[in-house]
């Protein structure tokens, strides 16, 4: 029998399931993150505390502070529509979120004591996001959900490694984290876009289709993954690395094959998952050129977190929050084709141009910056009330 949820009459509903705080908080940080980035990039050595480098806490940031949100608020929304179970709300729910907000304030507080501090509560946010995530999981006996507690343990891991080598504890702990981080978050978004990206299609065409799913890329691809990201953490320039990203390639392009109906480009909460898994794909390749071609491999990087987290976090956020405030998902704000073409087009931008246009770099990461944050400031003007309101149809949640 499933838990009855609570009753609700009252106008705002913030903290009533994990996707509000954490939406809100990742479209905000989505923002401020990178108007923040622009700034340290150009002028703020000093900002930062002691011993913290901008570029190593733009990458942990865009990884443990937007992606880790997004995951969150998905997370926590999803387990209560998969158990029956209501998640955490209220009081707990607002004390994980201020946990996350401290964790990405204390980065600027001066003093020899905040980087020990900020690695505590940053990892005690991720722990205890997995318990609360993973409790009405074993509840239920859902034993095929754990894997998401897997992957949300690892993330937690991986920060505890990042931080431990930004404060000098452990050679290379930065970049170990920072990668086993960024390749974890990517293999939820894998798990969670298997699960949900061929349903959303298949209700949100509008016209009968059964997006196809191929068992062989389904038994594979997260396993090579696997294998790849470690090959490419410990030995990033080698063959190993370069050939089981062309299988990966195959992999997901099948996959994406199977997926594809001409109909989701008149659908903007369709074609921006496709078009962010699309991103994810190419990532894929421009790994193979920067190992074979001797181009730069963060171009793969952002293929992978600017295109593809970017297009898909954001894509999901906007459908998520539709159908979890009780509006209609299948008439979505109009504005969001320009967000999404915004973010898509700084992609090119900070991905594509570069390779033909390298005499004109610093202007092009400037460029793709002022795209992305002017695609989030459009979504947080459009969704931060639907986050804070309560649903229309008066339910809690």
């Amino acid at each position: 029998m499933l838990n009855i949820e609570p009753r609700y009459t009252g106008k705002t509903a913030f903290l009533h399931l994990g996707f509000r705080p954490f939406f809100f908080a990742s479209i905000s940080f989505g923002i401020v993150s990178i108007a923040l980035w622009m700034l340290l990039y150009t002028f703020g050595k000093g900002l930062l505390a002691n011993h913290y480098p901008i570029i190593t806490w733009h990458a942990h940031e865009m990884i443990f502070g937007f992606t880790a949100a997004t995951i969150t608020g998905f997370l926590l929304t999803a387990v209560k529509n998969w158990t029956g179970i209501q998640t955490v709300h209220g009081k707990p729910l607002l004390a994980l979120f201020l946990l996350w907000l401290a964790a990405r304030i204390l980065a600027f507080i001066p003093g020899s004591w905040v980087l020990p501090t900020l690695a505590v509560i940053d990892s005690l946010f991720l722990l205890f996001i997995t318990w609360a995530f993973s409790s009405p999981v074993i509840k239920r006996k859902q034993w095929n959900n754990l894997a998401f507690s897997g992957k949300l343990l690892l993330l937690f891991l991986a920060n505890i490694v990042f931080y431990l080598g930004l404060l000098g504890v452990l050679q290379n702990g930065t970049h170990y984290g920072l990668y086993a981080g960024f390749y974890t978050a990517l293999a939820v978004i894998f798990t969670m876009g298997r699960r949900v990206i061929p349903f959303f299609i298949e209700k949100g065409l509008g016209c009968p289709f059964q997006a196809k799913n191929f068992q062989w890329v389904d038994a594979s691809s997260l396993w090579l993954f696997l294998v790849f990201s470690i090959s490419d953490i410990f030995f990033a320039e080698s063959v190993v690395t370069a050939l089981l990203a062309g299988v990966l390639v195959i992999l997901h392009g099948a996959r994406l094959y199977g997926w594809y109906h001409p109909g989701i480009w008149k659908k903007s909460l369709l074609w921006v998952l496709m078009a962010g898994y699309a991103w994810i794909i190419l990532g894929f390749i421009l790994k193979i050129a920067a190992i074979f071609l001797g181009i730069s491999p963060y171009l793969a990087l952002h293929a992978f977190a600017y295109g593809g987290i970017g297009m898909i976090t954001s894509g999901m956020m906007a459908r998520v929050s539709l159908g979890h405030t009780g509006n209609n998902v299948f008439n979505p704000p109009k504005i969001l084709h320009l967000v999404f073409a915004l973010i898509f087009t700084g992609a090119i931008v900070r991905v594509i141009l570069p390779i033909f246009l390298g005499q004109y770099y610093l202007q092009l990461i400037g460029l793709s910056q002022a795209l992305w944050i002017s695609a989030f400031l459009i979504l947080f003007i459009r969704y931060a009330p639907m986050l804070i309101k309560a649903r229309v149809d008066g339910r809690f949640g």
